[in-house]
């Protein structure tokens, strides 16, 4: 009998790729409630319906920092309407799945990405009802992180929809589609007329079921700014701060805060939001990400706070932070940095503070 043994021997890089792994499952392990993501438009669906993997995209749109920290996805496709397709034919067979594996029977936080905002509205809104009527138990679902949240529409929703029915086209309108849906979208469908703005702030508007809706809001530049003509007030390109701030009504917004701009200034904001939809709570304002950033892994920039220490699950959620001033006598200005933020990425920030 032949005991020799031949030993192939593990590269380094292989074992640091084997030690990243182990750490960021620990990292979702360790936290005390499961995370589910919620993933927001994805265009390329509107314009190859036939040819869209619905579950590799949505695995695929969290790549850069949230797949690995968390716990489950539900994945919905774009060619559909929220309270159509998304929720029967999506949605409903997850809450199911999600509810037979008592994977929330702790806690589960949702976080959302824009369109997912809106999609997690209506699962609060609906999944214990429906669940109970299956005979299975509701999801306990202690809070969403809604970044960038489309909840309450956008307006370039709108004038796609307008556009692309033949209501009205003219360049300025064609400049802004191209940059934020491309080319090749030549027609309105699914979840397009859903984040029409009025159409966005019907669905679900007051869920029974009390969850805090805690905010990160993105305010800064995409698109070269074309978009931002279309939207009220402040935006990250794609969402007014009137939606991603969760305000009750949609007006033109600066600030989530009636104290602190989005860039941290402290400082009088006569334009803030002064009423936000039930249970929402901004927290986070950064005029460094745009709306396809804050959820990925680069760090753009400092980002501030609006509220702090919001309850969930009987746990304090919030952040450090930190003040500093700039120049003197007339120029003296003052900021509110939430600490590491010179750092560390607005994701890595947010998940952090998932309790």
């Amino acid at each position: 009998m032949n005991n020799t043994h031949t030993h192939k021997w593990l590269k380094p890089q292989h074992i640091l790729g084997a030690c990243l792994a182990m750490l960021m499952s620990f990292s979702a392990a360790s936290k005390d409630h499961k995370i589910i993501l919620i993933h927001g438009l994805q265009v390329s669906q509107i314009t190859n319906k036939s040819g869209s993997d619905v579950v590799n995209d949505g695995e695929t749109y969290w790549q850069s920092y949230w797949n690995n920290r968390a716990d489950e996805r539900i994945d919905w496709p774009a060619y559909e309407r929220v309270e159509g397709k998304i929720a029967t034919d999506w949605v409903w067979p997850k809450l199911k799945q999600l509810s037979r594996s008592n994977l929330c029977a702790d806690g589960c936080v949702l976080v959302t990405h824009s369109t997912g905002d809106l999609i997690a509205r209506h699962i609060i809104d609906n999944q214990a009802n429906w669940l109970e009527n299956a005979g299975l138990t509701p999801l306990n679902i202690v809070a969403t992180f809604d970044l960038a949240g489309a909840g309450g529409g956008s307006e370039l929703a709108d004038v796609a929809v307008s556009a692309l029915t033949g209501a009205s086209w003219n360049f300025a309108i064609d400049a802004a589609l191209r940059w934020w849906l491309g080319s090749d979208v030549t027609e309105a469908v699914g979840v397009l007329h859903d984040l029409k703005v009025n159409n966005a702030r019907k669905i679900s508007p007051f869920p029974d079921a009390r969850t805090p809706r805690l905010r990160f809001v993105a305010d800064g530049n995409e698109y070269l700014g074309i978009t931002g003509a279309f939207l009220k007030g402040n935006d990250d390109s794609v969402v007014a701060s009137h939606s991603s701030c969760g305000a009750s009504s949609a007006r033109s917004f600066g600030s989530c805060s009636s104290s602190i701009d989005t860039d941290g200034r402290l400082k009088s904001q006569s334009d803030a939001v002064n009423s936000f939809m039930p249970n929402h709570y901004p927290m986070m304002m950064s005029d460094s990400y745009s709306h396809n950033e804050i959820h990925n892994a680069q760090r753009k920039g400092n980002v501030t706070i609006a509220m702090n220490n919001i309850n969930v699950d009987g746990q304090n959620v919030g952040f450090n932070t930190f003040d500093q001033t700039t120049g003197s006598w007339f120029w003296k200005k003052n900021y509110r940095y939430i600490k590491n933020s010179n750092t560390t990425s607005a994701s890595a920030l947010i998940y952090n503070v998932i309790p």
